[in-house]
């Protein structure tokens, strides 16, 4: 099976990742998309992130109806700081039955060059890239694994939703509705 990785923070997880993900599935030769629950991301600060459960379980509630999806805490065993590379390799040793693409957006290929041998990661996997507003595309999107795709995107992001907790403004309809249940009940984000 040909499964897209979609890595992040998802911090809280809203309607714009899941846009992104149903379209790889719909869209490319991706059967099914694994949303990895990434710990800690090394190239971001921890500031209001939530414990890694509450976050892989909220992103289960709100895909635990769609077989398109899956959540994975793949990440959680893995030594911290986790690095793409090598949990795509993990992953790669473990579950050798499936081809694993990486999923992420033009911003994250901009800085492609800051990660973890990064050249490495785009020799040994293909990368889908979802073009994102006002990042252009880096001199990457050209490497032969890359493939870029024009995904309807929603100008939303988990920092933007956390401020509007914060400030105790509604987030109806930017994330789903089990989501934001969780949100008010836990009072997370205030």
């Amino acid at each position: 099976m040909h499964i897209g990785l979609f890595f992040g923070s998802f911090n809280p997880l809203h309607c714009g990742h899941l846009i992104i993900a149903s379209h790889m599935v719909e869209y490319s030769s991706i059967d099914k998309v694994w949303f990895m629950v990434s710990p800690h991301n090394p190239l971001k600060a921890k500031g209001d992130l939530l414990d890694e459960h509450i976050r892989l379980e909220m992103v289960r509630d709100a895909i635990k109806y769609d077989d398109r999806f899956e959540a994975s805490d793949f990440e959680f065993a893995l030594e911290r700081p986790s690095y793409t590379i090598l949990t795509m390799d993990a992953l790669h040793k473990a579950y050798p039955e499936h081809t694993f693409t990486l999923i992420m957006g033009a911003d994250n290929l901009q800085s492609l060059h800051l990660w973890k041998e990064y050249e490495k990661l785009l020799n040994d996997y293909p990368v889908f890239v979802y073009r994102r507003e006002g990042f252009d595309s880096s001199e990457l999107a050209d490497h032969p694994n890359v493939q870029v795709f024009d995904v309807p995107l929603l100008n939303i992001s988990s920092t933007f939703i956390r401020r509007a907790v914060k400030k105790g403004k509604s987030i109806r309809y930017l994330v789903p509705w089990m989501i934001e249940e969780k949100i008010i009940q836990h009072k997370y984000y205030l």
